[in-house]
């Protein structure tokens, strides 16, 4: 007997149609403008300078879709960007390094230690106020937001800048001379990306594998789709919740380990404005903040849709920061829109639940 075909989620439809925008999308730019785009290091610098926009987009993602939100992501990566360049610069805990009598380049190590720590605590303590003692999402990460960025200041008023011989171990880039183009003598330049690529890339495949094929993500789905459901399925809510924020936060630390990586400098304003752009991409990539849908893969396009558009934008000539703004803004109203339209034609009233999850459900004890 044949197997009837399963219809689409809605997960799936709308990370398909991400996709599909972004491609379109590149593949004009590069027949109308040329220039950067026929280039594939134009897409690496994508990559390299958005890194760590792809890691707390993620974090972003696996919140909201829990139904909840977190906007304390871009002050935790601010945060440990400034605390990791001053380990770097000796300013802070130099101690550690010389009673162990390593070598100026464990202080990176010091610096990923502590980095994941306070992605940790901020995750924890959010998860704790917001799963178990059930106050608002947005109240608590703004509170967050506010913490982080205040925090930044009281360690130092001055900006700080890391050591160019541990940078030039943190900025490595990996060749693709396959790539490469030629610069305008002739020479044949190898295309590259950042360590901090392969570090989100790695990321946004963890996080794939959490969620579609682990009960923890699957978990997320549920509570997200509908609470009062999953706990009739015998979900932990409170625990689930709780751990969409730790790991929330976690992925917020490693963003920050990886921003610093990049710009090897920390200030008050580093990230400043991330944790919009994150849920803008998260919505972008089909992720919606009721809950219940989303993925990470989607996400990932999402980033470099939102990143496609401002370089067009730059390249057409519109350079001041306030076109990138109003791009942004239109841009998540039309995948708003979008997102309604398509959902609505399919006539759900409630949320399509695909059949990996419906499968996962499990008795209350």
């Amino acid at each position: 007997m044949r197997k009837r075909k399963e219809p689409i989620s809605d997960t799936m439809l709308l990370m398909s149609i991400t996709i599909g925008i972004f491609v379109v999308l590149y593949a004009l730019a590069m027949i109308i403008w040329g220039g950067g785009f026929l280039k594939p290091q134009m897409l690496f610098d994508m990559l390299n300078d958005n890194a760590f926009l792809i890691i707390i987009a993620c974090s972003l993602t696996i919140v909201m879709i829990t139904g909840s939100i977190d906007i304390s992501v871009g002050s935790v990566t601010a945060l440990v960007t400034m605390v990791g360049v001053m380990i770097l610069n000796g300013s802070m805990l130099n101690g550690i390094q010389t009673a162990l009598g390593a070598p100026d380049e464990f202080r990176i190590v010091i610096a990923a230690v502590v980095a994941i720590l306070i992605g940790l605590a901020f995750g924890a303590v959010q998860g704790y106020l917001i799963a178990y003692l059930e106050i608002q999402p947005f109240i608590i990460t703004l509170a967050g937001l506010f913490f982080g960025r205040g925090m930044i200041t009281i360690i130092s008023v001055d900006p700080q800048k890391a050591p160019q011989n541990l940078m030039d171990i943190c900025q490595s880039r990996i060749d693709m001379p396959l790539l490469g183009s030629p610069n305008k003598k002739g020479v044949m330049i190898p295309a590259h990306i950042e360590i901090g690529v392969i570090i989100a890339l790695v990321l946004v495949v963890l996080v794939f594998i959490l969620l579609r094929k682990f009960r923890l993500g699957r978990n997320f789905y549920a509570v997200g789709g509908n609470m009062q459901s999953a706990l009739m399925l015998g979900v932990n809510v409170k625990r689930t919740r709780f751990l969409a924020h730790l790991l929330s936060g976690l992925l917020a630390g490693i963003a920050g380990l990886v921003f610093m990586m990049h710009v090897g400098a920390g200030n008050a304003t580093n990230a400043t404005a991330s944790e919009m752009n994150a849920i803008a991409t998260s919505i972008i990539g089909g992720t919606l903040l009721t809950g219940g849908v989303g993925n990470v893969i989607g996400t990932f396009f999402g980033v470099l849709t939102l990143t496609t558009i401002k370089a067009i934008v730059v390249t057409s000539g519109l350079r001041d920061p306030w076109w990138q703004s109003i791009t942004t803004g239109a841009m998540l109203c039309f995948f708003i829109l979008l997102q309604s339209v398509v959902l609505s034609r399919r006539g759900r009233g409630g949320l399509h639940v695909p059949g990996w999850l419906k499968s996962s459900g499990r008795r209350k004890e």
